[in-house]
């Protein structure tokens, strides 16, 4: 009789799923068809590619870069109708996405096409006037993740830079900030802390398509620490929006589909995970967040983490929009490759509520206080690392004395209103 009863049950649920599953799906994909945006590249495309008709071209790009059919910027823009695609330009991880976080790229000949490929990232990050030789207009479509101390955005800065001194048009083709547009977090990189992971005095979140940053740091000047202290050197700009964007909307929104910029942002959401979780990823040795196993930037965990314990800490903060569980895991390449690790894994249960990237600063202070002899800046290693994409000492240098959130918290914040109000100035998007 149970066994009936189970069966029956298990077909109700089965015809349930029949009948509601699939009208979700579909109701999802209405959605996502009225909602899909078109890309800068597209939008191109359609509008019979002006401004490179009849000109030699250079494109800055990696397999982000493609339409919402998967085609290639690459191809495109090679079979396009009079477009003369001269040179390809690779920043880090490479124009086909082949070398690993940290690799450096080298310069050889793309097999698809036979063009030469240019490295920006190894011994040479900004473009040679020999590089540039040829180049009537330098385009630049690779998908951003709206966090500042993802280097593609500082690759961008320095293409506009060298083309500027050589007088090169650089077209920007507009993708989507899959944080959104209004998310802006984080203090502004200070003198002494300019680098290729802190390039621009501007927020760790921004808040900007990688359109209008590059008319931010157009307008407001190009020079790595340089951004609003001097007049600035200005490249003879383009920027193609895309269309159907909107500020309140994350990747999810877009119906557009998602090719990983590189290895360990696998989804749409690892984005938002790498600024909660990657400054105290630069403290190597310090705790495992998901690199090397499933869930890269969503955990916190370590070999002798009680993970209950840092749950109940965590939990009784009541941070909001922001929900933990318990983990356990063994990594399968890294420091910790085949250990079991246990700790907590995050959720954003309010995205618009939730302060994204001060997640980790909390956890940094749960770990300090349950853990003394395993405090963060004297545990590990990367510490002037940990420096350059905060953008500043004082958060290690104050937070270090007290491990107490409350006593950084007004620090990192201080410059977000006002560039939200300067960075306004450049919208593409309402």
């Amino acid at each position: 009789m149970r066994k009936r009863i189970m069966l029956a049950a298990a077909a109700a649920v089965f015809l349930l799923s029949e009948i509601f599953v699939p009208a979700y799906c579909a109701d999802k994909r209405r959605n996502a068809s009225r909602n899909t945006v078109v890309p800068g590249i597209e939008v191109l495309e359609k509008k019979g590619f002006p401004g490179l008709k009849g000109k030699n071209v250079g494109l800055v790009t990696n397999p982000s870069g493609v339409d919402r059919s998967l085609r290639s910027t690459v191809d495109i823009l090679f079979n396009a109708p009079d477009v003369n695609l001269v040179a390809l330009y690779g920043p880090e991880h490479g124009v086909r996405g082949d070398v690993y976080a940290g690799g450096k790229v080298s310069g050889f000949t793309d097999p698809a096409t036979g063009l030469p490929v240019h490295s920006l990232y190894g011994a040479t990050r900004k473009p040679t006037p020999e590089m540039l030789e040829g180049i009537d207009v330098m385009v630049y479509d690779i998908q951003d993740v709206g966090a500042r101390s993802y280097t593609f955005i500082s690759t961008l800065g320095l293409v506009m830079e060298a083309c500027a001194e050589q007088d090169i048009e650089v077209m920007v083709l507009d993708r989507p900030n899959p944080l959104g547009g209004e998310k802006i977090e984080g203090c502004c990189v200070e003198d002494g802390f300019f680098s290729f992971v802190s390039q621009y005095r501007i927020p760790y979140i921004y808040g900007l398509t990688v359109g209008e940053l590059a008319l931010l740091i157009n307008e407001e000047g190009l020079n790595c620490g340089q951004l609003g202290n001097r007049e600035p050197a200005r490249c003879r700009l383009t920027v193609i929006p895309m269309e159907g964007w909107k500020r309140n909307m994350t990747y999810e929104d877009t119906g557009l589909p998602w090719v990983l910029p590189s290895p360990n942002i696998p989804y749409p959401s690892s984005s938002v995970h790498y600024c909660a979780a990657g400054i105290c990823g630069e403290l190597y040795g310090f705790l495992n967040i998901g690199i090397g196993y499933t869930l890269p930037f969503q955990v916190f965990a370590e070999e002798w983490v009680n993970a209950e314990r840092l749950k109940e800490w965590l939990d009784a903060l009541r941070l909001p929009g922001v929900a933990f569980r318990t983990i356990y895991f063994k990594p399968f390449s890294g420091r910790s490759a085949g250990k079991l690790v246990q700790g907590v894994q995050y959720f954003f249960t309010d995205y618009s509520a939730a302060r994204i990237t001060e997640v980790q600063f909390h956890v940094m202070e749960a770990i300090a206080a349950l853990y003394p002899d395993r405090k963060p800046f004297e545990a590990a290693d990367g510490i002037g690392l940990f420096d350059k994409v905060c953008g500043t000492s004082h958060i290690r240098e104050t937070f270090s004395d007290t491990y107490d959130f409350d006593d950084i918290r007004d620090y990192w914040r201080k410059d977000e209103d006002s560039f939200r109000k300067l960075s306004s100035r450049y919208h593409l998007y309402k």
